[in-house]
C-alpha cells in the first residue's frame, strides 16, 4: 500500500446491501458509484418494476488517498475491495464514465458473463449515448452495444439506438 494511486476501485459488499453502503459512503463524503437498473419482478398476485444493482454485491468508490481506503473499510456491511493478487485491483475510469453513461441512458440493460469476440470499435458522438466508447456486436439478428468490465468478467449489452452515429475509434 506504500504505491497508493488515486482513482476508481471496487468494494465488495454484503448481498442486498449496496444502497445502504452507498448511503454510508455519501456519508463520509466519499465519491462512489452504484449502478443500477429497473427490472420486472413478479410477486404472487403481480408484477412491479424495481431498481436493483447491475452488479450485486459490488459497487464503485473513488479513493483520493490512503485514508479514503481505512475510511472505507470502516463502513458497515463492506466486506473488502476487490483485489488482484494481495493488491486492490484499480478500475480504469474510462471503464466507469462508460458504465453511468450506459445506465443513465439505455432503457434495456442485460449483464452477461458470455465471452463475445471483438468487435467494432466505436465512440458515439450524436444522440442519446453521446460520448459512450464501446464495442457493437452481433447478438440474435440484432446490433448490441457492448461495454466490458473485465475486473467483474461482466459485460454491458444495451440495444444500438438507430439515431445514434458511430466513429471508429
Amino acid at each position: 500500500m506504500a504505491n497508493f494511486n488515486t482513482g476508481w476501485y471496487l468494494m465488495y459488499t454484503r448481498p442486498r446491501h449496496e444502497k445502504k453502503v452507498k448511503e454510508l459512503l455519501e456519508d463520509l463524503k466519499m465519491d462512489c458509484f452504484l449502478p443500477v437498473t429497473q427490472k420486472v419482478a413478479a410477486y404472487r398476485s403481480s408484477k412491479r418494476t424495481v431498481v436493483v444493482p447491475l452488479f450485486p454485491s459490488y459497487i464503485f468508490v473513488y479513493l483520493r488517498d490512503l485514508s479514503d481506503y481505512y475510511q472505507g473499510m470502516q463502513v458497515e456491511s463492506v466486506l473488502n475491495y476487490v483485489k488482484v493478487g494481495k493488491v486492490i485491483a484499480r478500475v480504469d475510469g474510462s471503464i466507469v464514465e462508460n458504465i453511468k453513461v450506459v445506465t443513465e441512458k439505455a432503457l434495456e440493460i442485460d449483464v452477461s458473463g458470455s465471452y463475445f469476440y471483438p468487435g467494432q470499435q466505436v465512440v458515439i458522438h450524436e444522440g442519446p449515448l453521446k460520448g459512450l466508447s464501446c464495442e457493437i456486436v452481433q447478438l440474435s439478428e440484432k446490433k448490441k452495444i457492448l461495454v466490458r468490465v473485465h475486473l467483474l468478467q461482466r459485460n454491458l449489452l444495451c440495444n444500438l439506438p438507430s439515431e445514434s452515429l458511430l466513429i471508429a475509434s
